[in-house]
């Protein structure tokens, strides 16, 4: 059996009064960072290997501690490592553990690496793996609406400004105006990636490595794209948390937005959708209720990645250079954020995939006054100013509200009343489906664009 190591802190030397027990708990984050095992050992593999390369480790003496190293990762992976009271955090744990499996050997790993630079690596190899499954629930999002989209081109009902009535589209149209807002979402996330990895590992403390390890090696050997070129910003940079977390601020604004429009069109007012009862609950004391509370939880969820990406910018802004204690509360919020990003996209998925449309109380939702605009673009075809044709149409939506009737209801002489141009063809006006049809210049309405739309979508998905 190997020999026990002496327990001590990373830091202890210095020190010959013991911790205060409140200090080390309000100190200790291995609570929340032992989610970072896998990464954490993957860093010190590699750290190893590199560290052998100059010479301050044998082969025999790297391939040793890889094992040891691989065996404290299974440990983890079958759920039987066993944190101790002084383990402060992910990185003091795995090297205690490793210690205890091979010996005083196992202290040799830390030699000119930092727990500055250990967790600043630990952090990026983590985000980027992270990043992956969350690209892959945001096209699943992106997949389900294109779909549906390409499926249900024939629904019309009124777009709003206002959330007033204001002119006919496709429902296909108003999913893929939320998708469009994906679509950039997912570009954004996509060019974090280069930004998250840039490797920080081999720039020590602050002033970088004194043995002259490889960080190309490093690099190539975790996969990143490039290295930290200046060791005071690697250790003390932060901006790749704050740029995820404001991704994942609007990104989830944009869900809320979407949750939005579907708890106003779910309502009995409205009738234009109905969730599954997968996505749905009940009240305690009304039995008839339908509650929408998946979309208001995603909404809700908003606020609280904001939150997170306010509270950790404010915590970084007056931190001197290089590493600092409060930057232990980057991962708190960063962990928060990245999980409830990736369950809210994931619900989000499930309550469009199963959404019920209704498209009979969409069309019935469709008042001949939307065609109000159409009416003032007929007379601008006779080759009257636009703006007195939206005048024009105004006055004859009065007189038909005066009237208590449709617009389509007014006579030719009610129209040529309020101006000659007016003939017999203003009757082919008062179509919903033409209207639509009407937009097809890029980003209209028209079957003919929405179908340009889903081939966009379904492009940056491939891409």
């Amino acid at each position: 059996m190997a020999e026990q190591p002496t327990k001590q802190k990373l830091w202890g030397g210095r020190f010959t009064g013991t911790t205060d027990p409140l200090m080390h708990e309000f100190n200790q984050s291995l609570k929340y960072d032992q989610r970072m095992h896998a990464a954490d050992i993957k860093g010190s593999i590699a750290y190893a290997k590199a560290l052998s390369l100059v010479g301050i480790l044998t082969a025999q003496e790297r391939d040793k501690i890889v094992d040891g190293l691989k065996r404290v990762g299974k440990e983890w992976e079958d759920g039987v490592f066993k944190p101790q009271p002084d383990d402060e955090d992910i990185h003091t744990a795995n090297e205690r553990r490793l210690s205890e499996l091979i010996g005083p050997l196992g202290g040799k790993l830390h030699t000119g690496r930092s727990r500055n630079d250990q967790v600043a690596t630990d952090m990026r190899i983590w985000l980027l793996e992270e990043v992956k499954d969350i690209e892959e629930s945001l096209k699943g999002l992106i997949r389900v609406m294109v779909e549906r989209a390409d499926k249900e081109k024939d629904i019309l009902l009124p777009g709003y400004t206002h959330l007033q009535r204001g002119q006919p589209i496709r429902w296909s149209h108003l999913l893929l105006s939320h998708a469009f807002s994906f679509r950039s979402d997912l570009e954004r996330l996509q060019q974090q990636v280069a930004r998250i990895s840039v490797l920080p590992l081999g720039c020590g403390a602050l002033a970088g490595n004194p043995f002259v390890v490889d960080r190309e090696f490093l690099a190539k050997e975790l996969g990143f794209q490039s290295l930290a070129e200046n060791s005071l910003w690697g250790v003390g940079d932060r901006d790749f948390i704050v740029e995820f977390l404001m991704w994942g601020s609007l990104t989830m604004a944009h869900i809320s937005r979407m949750a939005e429009d579907l708890i106003v069109y779910s309502t009995a007012e409205f009738g234009f959708v109905s969730l599954s009862d997968a996505y749905s609950t009940g009240s305690s004391i009304m039995p008839q209720k339908k509650n929408p509370d998946s979309l208001e939880l995603l909404r809700g969820k908003s606020g609280r990645i904001f939150g997170n990406m306010a509270g950790f910018l404010m915590t970084l802004k007056g931190l001197p250079s290089t590493y600092n204690k409060d930057l232990q509360e980057d991962k708190e919020p960063l962990f928060d954020s990245v999980d409830n990003v990736s369950a809210s996209l994931k619900i989000a998925e499930g309550v469009v995939a199963t959404l019920e449309v209704h498209a009979d109380r969409m069309r019935q939702a469709l008042t001949m006054d939307v065609l109000a605009t159409d009416l003032a673009d007929y007379l601008v075809r006779k080759g009257i100013p636009f703006r007195e044709t939206h005048h024009i149409s105004g006055r004859a939506v009065a007189l038909a509200e005066s009237r208590k009737c449709q617009l389509n209801e007014l006579t030719l002489g009610d129209f040529k009343q309020l101006n000659e141009k007016f003939d017999n063809d203003v009757l082919a006006v008062f179509d919903f489906e033409a209207s639509v049809e009407r937009r097809e210049s890029i980003g209209g309405t028209s079957k003919k664009m929405i179908d340009r739309q889903v081939s966009v979508l379904r492009a940056a998905l491939a891409n």
